[in-house]
């Protein structure tokens, strides 16, 4: 919808690669892009609730088959009820709470993996799947553009691309793992491996 970002969804090749894969395909952001983040979330964080409620009010106009994934929102065809739910900005406040806590933890790669890949499992138990959080990021990234205003730039914008498909990325190894668990967990007792010579 007129967002130069738009294209990091379509073209997030690590999304249709194993979660394996796409952990060690997606880079870290730079020191430099670290320190860019942090820079533009201290002018983001003001507006967090106004973000949060356009990324997701533009995620259901992109790609409105996400929609199905939110069971409170699966049947709102009205946009302008959309912006005023109480729920969507509720949601987006955890959202936007979830990236604040990833921007705070750049710095602590072991902190911010946990919470990422914790985050990917419970995103299976919502029944929302891998191929939807890329999208989340470039919503995100063409909502802040005007709030950011002169501060924007192509480095800018690159070092938050970095950043999501970095989370994204162990989000769906997450998701992978909890799957694999759950499978795990529905086999019969007969059908599962045998642990008794694991156990040291």
């Amino acid at each position: 919808m007129g967002c130069a970002i738009s294209g990091l969804a379509a073209k997030s090749e690590f999304a249709e690669k194993t979660s394996e894969d796409a952990a060690a395909a997606a880079a870290y952001p730079t020191e430099d892009q670290i320190q860019m983040i942090k820079d533009s979330w201290k002018v983001i964080r003001d507006d967090i609730a106004k973000v949060g409620i356009i990324m997701f009010v533009r995620l259901f106009e992109t790609h409105p088959e996400c929609k199905d994934v939110f069971f409170l929102f699966r049947d709102v065809e009205d946009l302008e009820r959309l912006r005023t739910s109480r729920e969507l900005r509720a949601h987006g406040l955890r959202v936007m709470s979830f990236i604040e806590k990833s921007v705070a933890r750049l710095d602590q790669l072991d902190r911010l993996e946990a919470l990422a890949l914790e985050l990917g499992k419970s995103h299976y138990h919502y029944n929302a799947p891998p191929k939807y959080y890329s999208y989340v990021g470039a919503e995100f990234i063409c909502a802040v553009q005007p709030i950011l205003k002169e501060r924007w730039t192509t480095e800018l914008e690159e070092a938050w691309k970095t950043m999501f498909q970095f989370v994204t990325s162990l989000m769906n190894q997450g998701y992978q793992e909890e799957s694999a668990r759950q499978r795990q967990l529905a086999l019969s007792p007969k059908e599962r491996p045998d642990k008794r010579n694991t156990a040291l």
